[in-house]
């Protein structure tokens, strides 16, 4: 496998920038030799928990999603993660704030790239048992309820294409084998 870089920056700028996340452009060498423009969405990484409480329930989150103008089902999730050795605290700030949780365990699951062709973020994916539920700190923006289901029937919702979230999907996937 090759590990060699095919495509060289020659030169990059920001173009766009938000507290969220910024645009880069950046005008690149192609393996042709000619030159483009790759503009880049610069987003920290950010953190998805799978939370199983402690009779054993799967929390969901029905949360308002502005870009997309609807709702849906969601685990806790959020960014701003500068070095990988705050995924974990991350996580676990997430998890109280968005549902109110606290875990007794953790598991490391998997590290995934979520907008590999315009974006620098990766996941972070957490199985966090022993969840105890209590009060929550959402944004202002951040509307959103927590709710419990029974572990089959996240796993239903998932399958079905009830869960929009991709990456929460792949986290319910890959914690499947350490709940059931």
């Amino acid at each position: 496998m090759t590990k060699t870089h095919p495509m060289t920056t020659i030169d990059s700028r920001r173009v766009w920038e938000c507290p969220w996340y910024a645009v880069r452009q950046d005008r690149i060498r192609l393996p042709n030799g000619s030159e483009g423009v790759y503009n880049v969405v610069e987003l920290a990484d950010a953190v998805w928990v799978v939370p199983v409480t402690t009779s054993g329930e799967i929390v969901l989150l029905w949360h308002y999603r502005y870009p997309l103008q609807t709702w849906g089902w969601e685990l806790p999730s959020g960014g701003g993660i500068t070095r990988p050795e705050e995924a974990l605290t991350t996580a676990q700030n997430e998890l109280r704030e968005e549902a109110g949780g606290t875990a007794a365990d953790w598991r490391f699951l998997m590290k995934v790239a979520t907008t590999k062709g315009i974006g620098t973020e990766y996941a972070h994916l957490y199985l966090a048992t022993g969840v105890t539920l209590g009060s929550t700190d959402h944004e202002p923006a951040e509307v959103m309820a927590v709710h419990t289901f029974p572990v089959d029937e996240v796993y239903r919702m998932a399958r079905a294409g009830e869960i929009h979230d991709g990456i929460g999907v792949l986290a319910l996937l890959l914690a499947e084998p350490f709940i059931k």
